[in-house]
């Protein structure tokens, strides 16, 4: 029994390759080294760390998003997959919704959820420093579709409430 007093099985043996993962195993992909050739949107820079042809994932794809300065991103949506996007650094306004009427802010160490099939646009909300985020997808895909939206002039702020989180008191 191991020291945590849980019982474990580890379907090792019927899974081991037969190099014992030395070639199959944990991938270490060097943050200079990662791969723009993947889906792109006009106003960001994408590269894939993770990914079917680079390491054979099969349920995810996980990468760097980069939007230059006082930028922003062509409205798109990922059709089925799911996407979380951590800011690293940088202050990121999100707009999404048929017309991109709604609007939300994000900084460093905030991670933002997309549902698929959401229209959205990321928004680099500074005029001096470039937005760095990592992005991860729910499928091993690169899928970016790209929208012709004619975005609405007046956004709806919506912000970032649960039921741990309740929305500020209204301003005076």
């Amino acid at each position: 029994m191991p020291h945590d007093g849980h019982e474990h099985q580890h379907p090792l043996a019927q899974g081991t390759p037969p190099d014992g993962w030395k070639h199959s195993g944990v991938r270490v992909i060097p943050g200079d080294q990662l791969d723009s050739n993947t889906a792109q949107t006009p106003g960001m820079n994408r590269a894939a760390a993770i990914n079917a042809a680079r390491v054979g994932a099969q349920k995810l794809w996980a990468g760097t998003v980069h939007i230059h300065a006082n930028a922003k991103t062509g409205a798109h949506h990922h059709g089925h997959l799911e996407s979380v996007i951590f800011i690293v650094s940088g202050r990121a306004r999100m707009r999404w919704g048929e017309k991109l009427e709604f609007v939300a802010e994000a900084g460093p160490g905030d991670f933002i959820f997309v549902p698929p099939w959401v229209p959205h646009q990321e928004i680099n909300a500074s005029a001096e420093e470039v937005l760095r985020c990592v992005l991860v997808r729910s499928d091993n895909e690169a899928v970016a579709i790209n929208l012709d939206i004619e975005p609405a002039e007046a956004v709806e702020e919506v912000l970032w409430v649960d039921p741990t989180h309740p929305a500020p008191a209204p301003k005076a």
